[in-house]
């Protein structure tokens, strides 16, 4: 009975074991977390722990939250009773963005080819924990003795009334910053807005209520508000860095300290932006907010007829420079205007812009005589005494001496729809467009480096060798007695035939050129002398040259011709017969002749 009790228990002990093979076999991945009710100002850590090695991990997409360190990996592989146990975990450390409950959504994995994922898991986000007990913990620090503060000039400004807003990082002298990173910048939704940050952050000394603090200036904004009630101005997020102590010291008695990363967050700022008011605002008003000088001037008031001047328009003083249109010049038909061009010269500082603006409008008339260009009003709204103010300007007279009479073109103008006279365009008043230019370049290129540099350098290097191949040409031909003879000889051959040529129609002239041709060939070709010019004595070496029969013949015959020309009457054709006879027998022995 005994025995098979211990058979039982044996059994029982080798399938638990085969349970527990089989359940460390088995695929793990799963998501942590280090809390899940957490404030507003503390962090949370996230882990994806998996017992088997993966690929291709995806995490969520964190949408509540600020990933502010992440994704940092571990791996471990250990042993224990002779069995492997691996783990893997990618961590990631959040700040949540607001107060709410959020979930965080599933990560996913591939595993042996499967993909697997992790639970959703709910976080609640309250508002920020109030002061610790622990003076050392990094909360405390933050919440205690780190403020960042957006310092806004004028919470209450009117429409297009400059505002600035001032972001500063107080810290108290006993805390240590090592870093701090940009988490949320802060947005301007319905403001013009120019950032006036400095590349440089400075810390500073200055006092938070009333304590003394270090401080930096992170952001200076000027703000313009374009449309009126309340308007919300984002907050600016950091990350930091901060140098906490833990309560030990080194061997030579100095405070040991951590670093630790926390998250501060500008308050929202809100701005109630009065409209600007109805009483007494002027009919052309464009939205002119500010300070301002206006003033209307000519070039020059009197000019012939088709030449210009410019009348300008001009705004200048301290405002929405750049938020409102200048008036529109108007001017009698007979002055042909055209479209103005537009100048700004305006700078911004921390109390808004300053500076000028301007329109230049070309103006051409076109008749003699004096034209008026009424005067143009231009109005705004003054801050200091929250009232309308306009501004006119004076009348001009156009004064234009040489020109067409306006009143003798009168009847023969024609008439446009609207009942006023159109402009007759003289046939000189634009100049004819150049197709040409005498430009020069203001900066003149360096001879180093240019193509006349390397042609002057290379130039020399490349004609050596065309020299040395020159010379060995040269040398080669000279040093060819026998082909030199023959090229002299062709010279005089064409230039006794040349001759002949000349003679055509001068029998005698002709026949004595063209038997010298012949012979100063000969001599050349065959290598003879002028005694050796026998007809058996040409026929045998032509021969032995291996120049055909008949060719022979025919050099034979010309020859005979040229003695017989002398004493027998010849015609102009006859002559013309023996002249390209000469010329395609010479060239027929060239090609049949053999050295």
């Amino acid at each position: 009975m005994k025995l098979l009790k211990h058979i039982f228990i044996l059994f029982l002990m080798c399938c638990t074991t085969l349970v527990n093979a089989q359940d460390d076999n088995a695929v793990k991945f799963q998501a942590k977390v280090s809390k899940k009710k957490l404030g507003l100002n503390e962090r949370l850590r996230v882990d994806f722990q998996m017992n088997k090695d993966g690929d291709n991990f995806e995490p969520p997409s964190f949408s509540d939250f600020v990933v502010v360190g992440g994704p940092n990996q571990s791996v471990s592989n250990s042993w224990f009773n002779g069995q492997k146990s691996f783990s893997k975990i990618y961590s990631y450390f959040l700040a949540p963005k607001k107060i709410g409950t959020f979930t965080i959504n599933q990560a996913k994995i591939q595993i042996d080819g499967n993909t697997f994922k992790t639970s959703p898991i709910t976080i609640k986000v309250t508002k920020a924990k109030t002061k610790p007990d622990n003076p050392n913990d990094p909360d405390y620090i933050v919440q205690e003795h780190i403020h960042l503060i957006a310092e806004v000039s004028n919470s209450k400004p009117y429409l297009n009334q400059p505002i600035s807003v001032v972001y500063k990082l107080y810290v108290a002298p006993s805390v240590s910053i090592s870093n701090y990173r940009e988490l949320q910048s802060p947005e301007f939704n319905g403001f013009w807005s120019q950032s006036m940050d400095d590349k440089r952050v400075k810390a500073q000394n200055g006092t938070y209520k009333g304590e003394d603090y270090r401080y930096v200036t992170l952001r200076k904004t000027v703000l313009y508000p374009q449309k009126t009630g309340k308007l919300i101005i984002e907050p600016l997020s950091l990350d930091l860095t901060i140098d906490v102590p833990t309560g030990r010291r080194d061997i030579y008695g100095r405070r040991l300290k951590t670093q630790q990363h926390r998250t501060i967050t500008a308050s929202t700022r809100t701005i109630n932006v009065k409209p600007l008011p109805e009483e007494g605002k002027p009919e052309n008003f464009t939205g002119a907010v500010g300070d301002f000088q206006f003033n209307m001037t000519t070039s020059k008031n009197s000019l012939n007829a088709t030449e210009s001047l410019q009348a300008k328009i001009e705004v200048s003083g301290k405002g929405n420079l750049k938020l409102f249109e200048l008036p529109k010049l108007t001017t009698p038909s007979t002055l042909e205007v055209y479209e103005p061009e537009h100048q700004e010269k305006v700078r911004t500082n921390m109390a808004g812009m300053q500076g000028t603006i301007s329109d230049t409008y070309t103006i051409i008339p076109q008749y003699k005589g004096k034209f008026p260009i009424p005067n143009v009003s231009f109005s705004y709204f003054d801050l200091k005494t929250e009232k309308y103010k306009e501004i006119t300007s004076e009348d001009i007279i156009i004064n234009v001496l040489e020109g067409p009479v306006y009143a003798e073109a009168d009847n023969n103008l024609p008439k446009t729809t609207n009942g006023k006279q159109a402009v007759a365009l003289n046939q000189n008043q634009f100049a004819f467009i150049k197709t040409k230019t005498n430009f020069k370049a203001t900066t003149q290129e360096t001879f180093l480096n240019s193509p006349m540099f390397w042609t002057s350098l290379l130039g020399p290097l490349l004609a050596i060798p065309l020299a040395l191949i020159y010379r060995r040409k040269r040398d080669a031909r000279d040093a060819d007695v026998s082909g030199n003879r023959i090229r002299r000889a062709d010279k005089l051959a064409k230039k006794y035939l040349g001759e002949a040529k000349k003679a055509l129609g001068q029998k005698e002239a002709f026949y004595i050129a063209l038997e010298k041709a012949l012979h100063n060939y000969l001599k050349g070709r065959l290598n003879i002398e002028t005694s050796d010019l026998s007809k058996d004595k040409i026929k045998t070496l032509l021969s032995e040259r291996q120049v055909e029969t008949s060719v022979i013949s025919d050099f034979e015959a010309i020859l005979e011709n040229c003695d017989l020309a002398r004493y027998t009457p010849i015609t102009t054709v006859t002559m013309k017969q023996d002249y390209e006879k000469s010329a395609t027998t010479i060239n027929l022995i060239d090609k049949q002749i053999r050295a």
